[in-house]
């Protein structure tokens, strides 16, 4: 009886994981995760209101469709859902931001089985970067409290000290604290700012994002924050790049390779294909072999 209600509790905890958009990790080579959709738009829908049907980030959805209007997209324009991305890096438990492309991943074991699941963030501003580094929860919050920051308040005297639970308070309905003093990972009552830099350093979820990210971590949940704009991987015979952020040159040039390199991939790579990646940046995985 042990050895079934074990079995059950597993079967539940994996339907459920896959119920919330998780993704198996298979082996070590596994890490192209998603699938690129298409969606033709209709009237008065725009490319804001999709990233958060999806599940995307501004950020991700404007770089697929450049030369579409966010904001007033042709009716009938055919777009691109950017689902799919390359794991920047596979950990067995915890939680992976990449700031290149403002992206939480949280890794999951269940039994021997690994999974991932992705979510769109907003991150740090100019001036207030989010920073890099290892880090853990340390504690988890519901309904908290903003007490707004001296700098902020200097930035934007009509604040009050302190805001209340509600639809005003900028964290949302939950505060994930890290173990840097004045960091944390939250929700958000302006969800058109994931995918963007618009925060004071902190991490912001989509609200039903941060709902579900509080029912898998715990304290002492590890968090590590990279900035990667730059991912490879070989899937299926094919070698998959992923560029986050317009950028050209030799230096680049140098770090693809140098990437390549160090998977093992360089050798099966199209040199045309790879240019072509190089100078029309998609942040989707993008096919450079033959």
């Amino acid at each position: 009886m042990r050895i079934l209600g074990a079995t059950l509790l597993l079967f539940f905890v994996v339907q459920d994981l896959y119920a919330s958009g998780a993704f198996p990790i298979e082996g070590p080579g596994s890490t192209l995760i998603g699938r690129t959709l298409r969606y033709t738009i209709k009237d008065k829908e725009t490319l804001i209101e999709l990233a958060r049907r999806f599940d995307i980030g501004y950020n991700e959805i404007v770089s697929a469709n450049r030369g579409v209007d966010p904001w007033v997209p042709e009716k009938g324009t055919d777009v691109v859902i950017p689902t799919s991305w390359i794991i920047p890096e596979v950990m067995d438990e915890g939680i992976l931001i990449n700031l290149a492309e403002m992206r939480l991943y949280l890794f999951l074991r269940v039994g021997h089985k690994r999974y991932v699941r992705t979510f769109p963030i907003g991150i740090g501003r100019e001036g207030f970067e989010t920073p890099e580094g290892t880090y853990r929860i340390v504690a988890m919050i519901r309904d908290p409290v903003w007490h707004v920051p001296e700098g902020i308040r200097r930035e934007r005297p009509e604040l009050p000290p302190y805001i209340p639970p509600g639809p005003e308070n900028p964290l949302g309905r939950y505060w994930l604290q890290l173990s840097l003093r004045g960091y944390g990972i939250h929700g958000t009552n302006r969800p058109f700012g994931i995918g963007r830099m618009v925060s004071h350093g902190c991490i912001r979820l989509y609200p039903e994002d941060i709902e579900t990210l509080v029912h898998y971590v715990r304290i002492g949940t590890m968090v590590r924050i990279i900035n990667k704009p730059l991912k490879v991987t070989r899937h299926n015979n094919r070698v998959y790049i992923e560029i986050e952020t317009p950028s050209s040159g030799p230096i680049l040039q140098q770090r693809i390779i140098e990437e390549l390199k160090r998977h093992r991939l360089l050798r099966y790579v199209n040199k045309e294909r790879l240019m072509d990646a190089v100078q029309n940046p998609t942040g989707l995985p993008t096919v450079i072999s033959n």
